[in-house]
């Protein structure tokens, strides 16, 4: 009868436990993944002041989709969800000329602003913007720059090196002085591919990354010649 009655006691006293541990676990924040892009910006004419009520239409080049969103009253438009892939931005309004921006890219999970810039005149007539639209990521601290594809299939590139793109960008500048292929087994002292020096930086410094994965050689100086040169 007394093993019964503690067997009980104890049954109670680890169900009261139970409870207690749930109610006083600590609550754990799931952050969800991140899958959709957003685009936003700052719709204004050509003084610099903003346009509030303006029609965004972003529409999405592979499915067709359209995102239909209105500018605030500080001239504000957001359109938060996209999928990732290429847009065409259509931005109007009445009293002003009708803008188009094409074939913006969206990354996955990215945040990024463009801003407009509309001008007064004929809601039928259409501004086409061609060059591509300075785009800025607000999400990340991180100095980075975008090669269209028109800029890859137009400039002449010496000897067709992926690697001379990245001298497009302020700060960037190959190594004039590095030893040539000629040379043989002394330029594997250093890897095959072109040294660059970025802000001054050592070219032991730099990591060159493909699909996320490092491409370095073993020298730790260049990319690796695995992926070749050729454009």
């Amino acid at each position: 009868m007394l093993r019964g009655v503690c067997s009980d006691r104890i049954s109670a006293a680890l169900s009261v436990f139970f409870v207690l541990a749930i109610i006083i676990l600590p609550v754990v924040r799931a952050h969800a993944q991140v899958t959709g892009a957003t685009l936003s910006g700052t719709v204004t004419d050509a003084s610099g002041a903003v346009i509030p009520g303006v029609q965004v239409s972003i529409k999405n080049r592979a499915t067709g989709v359209v995102r239909d969103v209105t500018a605030d009253e500080t001239g504000f438009y957001t359109a938060p969800n996209l999928l990732a892939g290429n847009y065409d931005v259509t931005v109007s309004n009445p009293g002003f000329t009708t803008v188009v921006q094409s074939n913006i890219a969206l990354a996955v999970g990215a945040q990024q602003r463009l801003n407009i810039s509309m001008t007064v005149g004929q809601t039928a007539q259409v501004v086409e913007v061609t060059a591509a639209a300075p785009m800025v990521q607000v999400n990340s601290s991180i100095i980075s720059a975008q090669v269209e594809a028109t800029t890859v299939r137009e400039l002449p590139l010496n000897g067709r090196d992926w690697a001379s793109l990245a001298t497009l960008q302020p700060g960037v500048n190959a190594i004039e002085t590095q030893v040539s292929f000629e040379t043989g087994s002394a330029r594997g002292n250093r890897g095959f591919g072109a040294q660059l020096t970025i802000s001054g930086g050592r070219p032991t410094q730099n990591n060159y990354r493909l699909d996320g994965l490092s491409i370095n050689d073993y020298g730790n100086g260049a990319p690796g010649s695995v992926i070749g040169v050729n454009l």
